[in-house]
């Protein structure tokens, strides 16, 4: 053997001594060098040219895994906030996340445990990882992930790979689907309209409410009424992230057209809607309202959040700018939900409003906050029994993106009628599940999705043809629904 090839070998058994001296672990298991009480985890060693980690990509999409409940786990924020070598800064009481300042303590404890460029090499994406999978014998906080494919996993292996917050590829394409909630029950489903099959569900979340989504899918948001919480749930893994606490008990929400704010009507007897901030994940203020609030919604133009009281027989609009009331309207009635349509510019034209013990809906001018006229509702079929009891009589409404067709639930008669717009002329009746609660239409408004409380199922009706052509079994009590653009 050459002098050379002699030093070349001597040189590799040096760089593989110290790579197996490496502690393997994330610092939680016993084995691990940085499991000693006094052991400090030294960054591993980036090769050259290696993509640096973003900060902003890490507080928006990594530290939410660190708060996720996930089934048969604990949380890890709940063992790595106080014993383990990779100590997170502990949450401020009632916060869902961390502020800036211990955000970046966090991304540094964080970027000792990844080699930049290097999942598989990184401690932080092995550590937790099934070991058929490619993961590390033990971890003292169990395993979280069975397989690479898990959408966390992915997450992390972007960050690691240097994805930022402009250029991550999640999520790159997103399709139109259905979210709806189950107010008896403790799961959340997701419909996918192109099969009308429930492709997804949210478990965790008791007696959940109001639904929305963030414009750009990363998020799904639910009022719990169980814990008076917003919950936010991650829209690629549907697993619940945060729980924001509210000032009082929800009812509906509405997300700000940019994605910043989620409005959440508050049923108390001092009636607010709670905004909250959704970079921040924390309510920053509460909107007082006449009566307890029961819907918020967002205008078509988003100009504006209009929030409805039964108990205060109003209808309040807030001003999404300044996020003061700009008018309010007293009704006889308690107000139930709402339907927008909008003139040609985009601006609110009219709204259609919902009475308490009335089967129709009330026509209001909005420039003018008048109004017009009251229309009823068809009366039930002969020897069709009605719905008397488990909420309002009409209860549901949508109006079609091209603002041509108004679709209107009747609990009372357990069936859905569809208008013309302008003129409001009946165009036909379609029967469906048993008390319809809550509409939704997909964005091209072909097709409605009509959530039947009464049956525990979603009915599918083509408003074209106005006919049903399929129900959909959901959970329990199925009542609000929307539409959302998710991954």
């Amino acid at each position: 053997m050459s002098v050379l090839r002699l030093v070349l070998a001597a040189a590799s058994l040096a760089v593989t001594a110290a790579a197996l001296a490496q502690p393997s672990g994330s610092g939680s298991g016993p084995s691990s060098a940085a499991s000693r009480p006094n052991a400090a985890a030294a960054p591993a060693a980036s090769q050259p040219g290696a993509p640096s980690l973003d900060f902003e990509f890490f507080k928006a999409r990594i530290e939410p895994i660190f708060t996720t409940k996930r089934n048969g786990n604990a949380r890890c924020v709940s063992c790595h906030d106080s014993g383990t070598p990779m100590r997170l800064k502990p949450l401020p009481d009632g916060a869902a996340i961390w502020n800036d300042e211990d955000s970046r303590a966090n991304f540094e404890v964080v970027r000792a445990r990844i080699v930049p460029g290097n999942p598989d090499e990184s401690r932080l994406l092995r550590h937790p990882l099934a070991e058929d999978a490619g993961g590390d014998p033990h971890h003292d906080g169990g395993k979280h992930w069975t397989s690479k494919n898990d959408p966390e996993w992915q997450t992390l292996a972007a960050w690691v790979r240097g994805a930022t917050l402009g250029s991550a590829p999640t999520p790159t394409e997103l399709h139109a689907r259905i979210v709806q909630t189950n107010s008896a029950g403790d799961n959340v489903h997701i419909i996918d309209p192109a099969t009308n099959k429930v492709v997804g569900t949210v478990t965790g979340i008791e007696v959940g409410h109001g639904a929305g989504a963030a414009p750009d899918g990363s998020r799904i948001y639910v009022s719990n009424e169980a814990d008076s919480t917003l919950d936010v749930v991650d829209a690629r893994t549907l697993r619940v992230t945060s729980k924001i606490p509210l000032s009082g008990h929800p009812n509906n929400i509405s997300v700000s057209h940019d994605g910043k704010r989620v409005y959440v009507a508050i049923r108390e007897t001092d009636g607010v809607v709670d905004v909250v901030d959704t970079a921040a994940l924390q309510r920053v203020k509460s909107i007082p309202i006449k009566g307890a609030g029961h819907n918020t919604y967002v205008t078509p133009d988003g100009r504006y959040v209009v929030a409805g009281s039964v108990a205060g027989k109003s209808l309040t609009v807030i001003d999404q700018k300044t996020e003061q009331v700009a008018w309010a309207m007293d009704f006889d009635l308690g107000v139930r939900p709402l339907a927008f349509e909008a003139n040609k510019d985009g601006s609110t034209k009219r709204v259609f409003v919902q009475l308490t013990d009335y089967n129709g809906f009330a026509v209001v001018d909005f420039a003018t906050h008048k109004e017009l006229r009251r229309i009823e509702l068809p009366k039930i079929a002969a020897g069709k029994k009605p719905v008397l009891e488990g909420g309002n009589t009409s209860h549901g409404m949508a109006v079609t993106a091209d603002n041509s067709k108004l679709i209107v639930n009747s609990r009372l008669n357990s069936a859905v009628y569809v208008y013309s717009l302008p003129d409001l002329k009946l165009l036909g009746a379609v029967d469906v599940g048993v008390a319809p609660d809550w509409v939704t239409l997909t964005p091209d408004g072909k097709t409605a999705y009509v959530a039947n409380a009464g049956s525990n199922s979603v009915s599918v009706v083509d408003m074209t043809a106005l006919h049903e052509f399929t129900r959909i079994p959901v959970g329990q009590v199925p009542k609000r629904n929307v539409s959302a653009m998710l991954p």
